[in-house]
């Protein structure tokens, strides 16, 4: 992988994370609204906004032929609209969550997920997990329980998440599309869905994008804040290790994190606390495993070229 391409790789990275943590704020400023009303609109307009980004870097014909490809390749269809419906449901799940008051278990869902990734990769594709890779997973299982235990339910939030955004992950290595085609395609996959929830919910008089300049121009811009992390995201996800990506992502949860504790005084329980320690114990494990597993692949790599 070329230095200069990683390096670009994770700048993207960072600063779609950045975005993902800060998104909390956006979604309070809807919380007047029903989280299906902002899902729907989210879909619309993310979908809008990533045509005309489509215009704008002049990949029309490019997206037209994908068009045309997927309904002659139902196994490229379904892989598609899989891969839209498991977005958008990660995207539900966390406004909901925000909504609710339960930043602190979307913050746990997203520490979760690199660990969910690696258990996907273990059953799906066949990788193996190494010992320090086997404890890490122990560890988050642990932090698991402690919630289930303390609460007496399973933390359906954060593992919905997790598993979600890892299975996203899954089905995105399945469509051989660029950034913005594969992006925009998703989008107009589930947007006739979202026309017909809201059409529904006219006929119900309780759509409320037409209540004020200030509604309207929020879930209007909902498109852009839900595109640009994910194109930032996906960019980066061509040109960045997946163990890089692992390290990385943990910026995301941990601004979450302080949104929820400090700006919107979520109680960190001692449950919260305790589980939190397990998850980051897990993590350091994992981050560690995946540099030393990185480092010893880069000098096998470098022993090969002297070879040659």
């Amino acid at each position: 992988m070329n230095g200069h391409n990683e390096k670009d790789g994770v700048v993207f990275a960072v600063l779609s994370y950045i975005m993902w943590g800060l998104t909390p704020i956006y979604w309070k400023l809807t919380q007047h609204l029903s989280s299906g009303e902002i899902l729907a609109q989210r879909v619309i307009w993310s979908f809008v906004f990533m045509l005309v980004l489509l215009a704008c870097l002049k990949k029309w014909k490019i997206y037209l032929e994908f068009v045309k490809e997927i309904v002659h390749k139902p196994k490229l269809f379904w892989s598609l609209f899989l891969a839209s419906v498991l977005i958008s449901s990660n995207w539900g799940i966390f406004m909901w969550a925000v909504m609710e008051g339960k930043i602190l278990e979307a913050s746990l869902g997203q520490y979760i997920n690199p660990l969910t990734s690696m258990l996907i990769g273990v059953i799906f594709l066949k990788e193996r997990l190494n010992g320090s890779q086997v404890l890490a997973f122990v560890l988050a299982g642990m932090g698991v329980v402690t919630l289930t235990l303390y609460y007496g339910v399973i933390p359906w939030i954060s593992l919905s998440l997790a598993l979600t955004f890892g299975f996203y992950g899954l089905a995105k290595k399945m469509i051989k599309a660029d950034t913005t085609t594969g992006l925009a395609l998703e989008t107009m996959v589930v947007s006739p869905i979202a026309v017909i929830y809201l059409l529904y919910m006219m006929t119900q008089s309780n759509i409320h994008f037409f209540d004020s300049f200030s509604t309207s121009l929020l879930l209007m811009g909902s498109g852009i804040v839900t595109i640009l992390p994910l194109l930032l995201f996906t960019m980066s996800a061509k040109k960045v290790t997946l163990s890089m990506l692992g390290i990385l992502q943990y910026i995301s949860p941990t601004i979450a994190l302080i949104v929820g504790v400090f700006l919107y005084n979520e109680t960190l329980s001692p449950a919260h606390l305790i589980a939190f320690l397990f998850i980051w114990a897990a993590l350091a494990v994992y981050t560690i495993s995946s540099v030393k597993k990185r480092g010893q692949t880069n000098a096998d790599q470098i022993k090969k070229e002297k070879r040659a």
